[in-house]
């Protein structure tokens, strides 16, 4: 017998075993390669963000170096119409887009569950009021209304946020509310309210537990229509302005100078790259926390 085929030694074998049982420990929709690299996409931008001062080449408001200038060793993103590096601006504008993008779904989601729980809950005339607001808001293309509330409270960013928040807090109202009315008549929220609760403490111990996972769903995969919003507000000249360094607004540089693809090309990957990587994290909840989806997963 050959060393070659000799079997391995048990130390190897227990830590191939160990190894495959802390894989298994992972649930089976964050193993799949498109939960991973979503993961990966997004733990590298948050990083990016983080660090940016500290990695990027440059001021990405200095304006140093020739215009309009190729992509090269010296400047491996090229440089604006203006001589900034594109590269220190594409890595300065995570920490402008990311942050907000989040800030915006957390608000929108606390308004849109508040508002849906209260109709849900309460019922009649309450209901019927919250909901006909809500279908106000649903009436108009997002990116239409955002516009107008953007353009009404006039252009920056704060009031681009705002207009974001504005049509996206209806949908979480619609789901809450019908979460909140399928668990209404639940035999657990029975057995609480007959144990003298009030409704209040029900609605908050009882049924907010048990519907908070869709809401996360939806938070998740809203995340990257929160960063197109964002981004096709400043592209439009309704949220960030010059000079700060935002990945819409730079998008809207490079259509200034079209045939100078390296100015709008980047950033706009960058929008591409994180609005991926959350869709697919988003898609990875749902299946986690769904459990038909789930168990779909499992048996695939």
């Amino acid at each position: 017998m050959t060393e070659s085929s000799l079997p391995p030694p048990v130390p190897a074998l227990a830590a191939e075993a160990l190894r495959r049982r802390r894989w298994l420990r992972i649930p089976a929709p964050w193993r799949r390669p498109l939960a991973a690299a979503g993961v990966a996409v997004v733990a590298a931008w948050v990083v990016i963000a983080v660090f940016a001062p500290v990695i990027g080449p440059d001021n990405p408001l200095a304006q140093n170096y020739d215009i309009l200038a190729a992509p090269s060793s010296a400047h491996w993103f090229g440089t604006d119409e203006l001589g900034r590096d594109v590269l220190s601006r594409v890595l300065s504008g995570a920490r402008v887009t990311l942050p907000l993008s989040v800030l915006l779904v957390i608000l929108s989601m606390i308004i849109g569950a508040v508002i849906g729980a209260a109709a849900g809950f309460l019922g009649g005339w309450v209901d019927n009021t919250l909901m006909r607001l809500a279908d106000l808001f649903f009436a108009f293309p997002g990116i239409i209304l955002a516009m107008a509330v953007a353009a009404a409270l006039g252009p920056q960013l704060r009031n681009a946020v705002i207009a974001v928040v504005a049509v996206s807090w209806p949908s979480y109202a619609r789901l809450v509310r019908s979460l909140v009315l399928s668990a209404r008549t639940a035999p657990y929220v029975t057995a609480s309210r007959m144990l003298g609760a009030s409704g209040w403490r029900v609605l908050l111990t009882d049924i907010r537990p048990n519907i908070s996972g869709p809401v996360f769903v939806l938070g998740a995969l809203d995340l990257g229509n929160a960063v197109l919003l964002l981004s096709g507000l400043s592209f439009l000249g309704l949220g960030a302005q010059p000079p700060t360094a935002e990945w819409g607004a730079m998008v809207a540089e490079g259509t200034q100078n079209f045939n100078d693809w390296w100015v709008g090309l980047f950033p706009g990957l960058a929008i591409l790259t994180v609005v991926l990587a959350f869709n697919f994290i988003g898609d990875t909840l749902r299946d986690a926390l769904d459990p038909r989806t789930a168990r779909a997963v499992r048996l695939s």
